[in-house]
C-alpha cells in the first residue's frame, strides 16, 4: 500500500493543531491569576484574566486566587493581668496578585494554614498580652484595630495583605465572670445612691430658694409698711389732725358739768385775728 506524503502531512498539521487547541491555550477565570512555569521554572510575571496562548508541554498556566479569603481561628491567651481569655478572631485577606508567582514559589498553594492561621495565633497572644481582661471588654474596638495592625506587619513582607479583622467573641474564667457581675451589681448600687442623693440635694435647695424667695417678699412687704409709716407720720401736723376731727365733728359740742352749770365747750375755735 503507497502511503500519500501529503495525507500524512495533512495529518501531522491535524494534530499540531489539535495538541495546539488543547495545550496551547490558557483561560484564566476572573478573581485569579496565572502563575506562569516553563519546565517547572516559576516566572515573576502572571497572567491576568482573559485567553492566553503557551507553548504545549513546555509551559504550565497555574491559577492563584486573589479574592478575598476569611479565616476565623479561636486562641487562648494571658491578659497583661493573668487572665485566661479565649478569643474567636475573623480576619478578611488576600494576596498581593502581582506577587503570585513568588508566593507560589515560596509559600505554595497552602499558604492559608501554614502562614495566615500561625500568624493570626501570634498576634491575638501577643495583643491580648498588652490589655487587662476588663480592658479587652471595655476597649474591644482599640484591640481589633491594634491586633490588625499587627497582623499587617506580620504579613506584609509575604504578600498577603489583611483587610478586615473582628473580634467574634472573648470567654473569661467562671471565677472572672463571677467579679465582673459582682463589680456591676456594686457599681449600679452606687449610682443609685448617689442619684438619690443628688435629688435630695435638688429638692434641699428648691426648699430653700422657695424660703429666700418668701423672706425677701415678707421683708419688701414690711419695707413698704415701714416706709408708708414714715411718709404718714413726716406728713401728719396739729392742723391736719383739727381738720380731720371738724371733718368728722358731727355739729354736737360735747359738754361736761363741773363747779357750775355753765355747759363748757371741750373744743375752743380761735376768733379772727387772734393770734394762733
Amino acid at each position: 500500500m503507497q502511503i500519500n506524503p501529503a495525507a500524512v502531512i495533512a495529518l501531522v498539521v491535524l494534530f499540531i493543531a489539535a495538541l495546539i487547541a488543547t495545550n496551547g491555550v490558557a483561560v484564566v477565570e476572573p478573581g485569579t491569576v496565572g502563575v506562569v512555569s516553563h519546565f517547572g521554572d516559576v516566572q515573576d510575571e502572571s497572567l491576568q484574566p482573559g485567553l492566553h496562548f503557551k507553548v504545549p508541554v513546555m509551559t504550565d498556566v497555574i491559577p492563584v486566587n486573589t479574592r478575598v479569603k476569611k479565616v476565623e481561628e479561636a486562641a487562648t491567651a494571658s491578659s497583661k493581668d493573668l487572665q485566661i481569655v479565649t478569643s474567636k478572631i475573623a480576619l478578611n485577606y488576600r494576596i498581593d496578585s502581582g506577587q503570585a508567582g513568588k508566593i507560589f514559589k515560596e509559600l505554595g498553594l497552602d499558604y492559608p494554614i501554614t502562614i495566615v492561621q500561625p500568624a493570626l495565633q501570634e498576634s491575638i497572644k501577643a495583643t491580648s498580652a498588652k490589655y487587662t481582661a476588663e480592658e479587652l471588654i471595655t476597649k474591644r474596638a482599640e484591640v481589633a484595630q491594634e491586633m490588625e495592625e499587627d497582623l499587617i506587619a506580620r504579613l506584609s513582607s509575604k504578600s498577603i495583605i489583611p483587610t478586615d479583622l473582628s473580634i467574634i467573641d472573648f470567654n473569661f474564667s467562671k471565677e472572672f465572670n463571677d467579679a465582673i457581675e459582682q463589680k456591676q451589681v456594686a457599681q449600679q448600687a452606687a449610682l443609685r445612691a448617689s442619684n438619690e442623693l443628688e435629688r435630695i440635694r435638688i429638692e434641699a435647695k428648691q426648699d430653700q430658694t422657695k424660703a429666700e424667695g418668701i423672706a425677701q417678699a415678707e421683708l419688701a412687704r414690711a419695707r413698704a409698711e415701714a416706709e408708708a409709716q414714715q411718709m404718714l407720720r413726716e406728713t401728719i401736723s396739729a392742723e391736719l389732725l383739727q381738720l380731720r376731727a371738724i371733718e368728722k365733728w358731727d355739729g354736737v359740742l360735747p359738754v361736761y358739768t363741773g363747779g357750775g352749770e355753765s355747759p363748757m365747750p371741750f373744743l375752743s375755735m380761735p376768733s379772727a385775728g387772734a393770734p394762733r
